[in-house]
């Protein structure tokens, strides 16, 4: 039996998208179970959850003996070891240790274009994302440091993707990329080109159109609509 993948809604959560994406882009088997979001104490969300984890967030990663892995990066390693044909890193040792760079800086980083920009597939927030470059530096500063990671990788790769073929580091910046469009935020055009083509890689792609599929509207993951377009 394939492995099992726990995640949120696919418009809003973007740990989800990371470890699907990938094992989608890469063509590593797995089940999708989704649980809906609900943040309420005792909600469906977190009794399905606590079955797999304590730490009662979304992605787990759980085997058919009920073994379970949790959080993007762990996810990540663990699919590497269980499936090292796939390519889940670069094979130059110097590459892969800049791929894990850029995962990891990601995993810790840009906290203002995360708790300010939160992923939102289906909405068009455009009008706001100016809003909040205008009045939030931190938003800026968190582009420029991640159009200038971004534009180092493709340089040193020459595409398409960050390390040439698509890999972890493409799937950790996919939700970065689906912010960006959502909030209309600028970047060099070598950037924008790139996420135009991370937008279009198989596992992505099939993301999106799910998430714009859902047609659900969660207040919680809300802070810029009062209901959907």
């Amino acid at each position: 039996m394939p492995m099992k993948l726990v995640i949120g809604n696919k418009n809003y959560s973007s740990w989800s998208m990371r470890p699907w994406v990938l094992a989608k882009g890469l063509g590593i088997p797995f089940e999708e179970v989704k649980l809906r979001f609900d943040f309420n104490a005792g909600s469906p969300f977190y009794q399905a959850l606590a079955k797999h984890t304590p730490a009662g967030k979304v992605p787990v990663l759980v085997e058919d003996d009920g073994f379970a892995v949790w959080d993007t990066l762990a996810i990540t390693e663990y699919l590497a070891e269980r499936h090292p044909e796939a390519g889940v890193w670069p094979a130059d040792a110097r590459q892969r240790a800049r791929a894990r760079s850029l995962c990891a800086e990601m995993h810790s980083g840009f906290g203002q274009l995360r708790s300010l920009c939160p992923m939102n597939i289906e909405a068009a927030l455009q009008a706001k994302g100016a809003e909040l470059l205008a009045s939030e530096p931190g938003l800026g500063k968190d582009l420029a440091r991640i159009s200038e990671l971004l534009q180092g990788a493709l340089a040193a790769s020459r595409g398409p993707f960050l390390f040439g073929t698509f890999c972890a580091a493409d799937a950790f910046y996919a939700p970065v990329a689906m912010r960006i469009r959502s909030y209309g935020l600028p970047v060099p055009p070598v950037v924008g080109a790139y996420l135009d083509r991370l937008a279009s890689a198989p596992g992505v792609r099939e993301w999106i159109t799910d998430a714009l599929a859902e047609h659900d509207f969660i207040a919680d993951d809300e802070p810029y609509r009062t209901a959907p377009a």
